[in-house]
């Protein structure tokens, strides 16, 4: 079997965006959503304000060239190289990403909403944009939304689940939290690691799925441990196998999910795509079925992207972080600083992307 990972072109085949001031692009994404019933797709470029890393560049290309993500069908393969019990066994996939995942979790779980999570969640609060599906894995568009009491975190689609829950392969479901523990007094020395790195902040470079690298420590996979999950042996089973309730390449999005995200476009009347690249076909289909719906879409995203090559669909090339607040404040005019959420939200969320992030990285994570 072979699966490769998604790309995109890096030199779109269209002409460029045409350049905007940024009123411009205000006044323009602005009087797109101001007639309302606007579903909202967003990627990992709404969270770099979060200190949270975009996959890409502005230019298309990875951040980390070396980038190697796990498929599915690794993350769960039974047989040694899956779970590696030799010191010299060759892949270890199972060991290999719950220790990288371990040692980046901390930060994605750290992360704070930014103001274009907010500002989206003004959106939600309002009623203009009543859906909103991510690509993000990091959670962080319901935290914001939480600051709306009336507003149901069910109104966010995670199409590609969340960091937050591990579930085993027999369906014992446990937060992120308690299985860090778990992982913690499974690896005291990795522990003790990762607690050195928090305190001297000289932490491992982390991807938005939580993955961080670490070959540059020339450390053995197959010393971490993998804890049995405590359910299963309750009911006289070993098992060891345990994934993050997110979706892995080479794995597919839940007939429900998949169903709801088409829902959630064709019951709109227009589509705003933020800060993705669209490289995921999951995502694209989404924006190819808008426009084959006749629905007005529009790109707002700082580099190529997929959808460049659909011509029906307008683009802005342009960070949301640079506009998103203003946009939403001529949207709601006198709503913004009338409603008191809607204020809360439009003053809230940090803005302190990662540091020297416009370079590549090597596999170690270094410039």
């Amino acid at each position: 079997m072979r699966i490769s990972v998604p790309t995109i072109p890096l030199l779109s085949t269209r002409t460029p965006a045409p350049h905007r001031t940024l009123q411009d692009a205000v006044e323009r994404v602005a009087n797109f959503i101001l007639p309302g019933n606007v579903a909202i797709l967003t990627g990992a470029g709404v969270s770099v304000d979060s200190g949270i890393r975009a996959y890409r560049g502005e230019d298309g290309r990875y951040m980390n060239p070396n980038y190697k993500p796990l498929f599915y069908h690794q993350l769960m393969d039974e047989s040694e190289a899956g779970h590696a019990r030799r010191t010299l066994a060759r892949h270890a996939f199972r060991q290999r990403y719950w220790l990288r995942s371990y040692l980046g979790f901390p930060m994605i779980r750290a992360a704070l909403p930014n103001p274009t999570h907010y500002a989206l969640a003004a959106l939600q609060h309002a009623r203009v944009a009543p859906r909103l599906i991510t690509q993000n894995v990091d959670g962080l568009h319901h935290r914001a939304l939480n600051l709306s009491p009336g507003t149901k975190n069910e109104h966010i689609l995670e199409l590609h689940g969340s960091l937050h829950h591990v579930h085993c392969k027999h369906g014992h479901g446990v937060d992120r939290i308690t299985f860090q523990n778990w992982l913690s007094a499974a690896n005291p020395q990795w522990k003790a690691f990762a607690d050195e790195t928090e305190r001297t902040g000289n932490k491992p470079r982390t991807n938005p799925d939580g993955d961080v690298a670490i070959e540059s420590l020339g450390t053995s996979y197959t010393s971490f441990v993998v804890p049995q999950c405590p359910s299963c042996l309750l009911e006289d089973r070993i098992n060891s196998v345990h994934k993050p309730e997110v979706i892995f390449f080479g794995e597919s999005i839940s007939e429900p999910v998949k169903k709801q995200s088409f829902r959630d476009v064709e019951e709109a009347d227009r589509l705003l795509v933020i800060g993705t690249t669209l490289a995921t076909y999951s995502a694209f289909r989404l924006l190819k079925r808008a426009v084959e719906l006749g629905k007005p879409a529009l790109l707002l995203n700082l580099g190529p992207s997929r959808g460049d090559g659909l011509e029906e669909v307008e683009r802005i090339d342009m960070a949301s972080g640079l506009i998103i607040r203003d946009v939403v404040r001529a949207v709601l005019g006198t709503t913004a600083s009338a409603d008191p959420v809607v204020a809360k939200m439009l003053s809230s969320g940090i803005v302190k992307p990662p540091e020297d992030d416009t370079q590549p990285a090597n596999a170690d994570g270094s410039k």
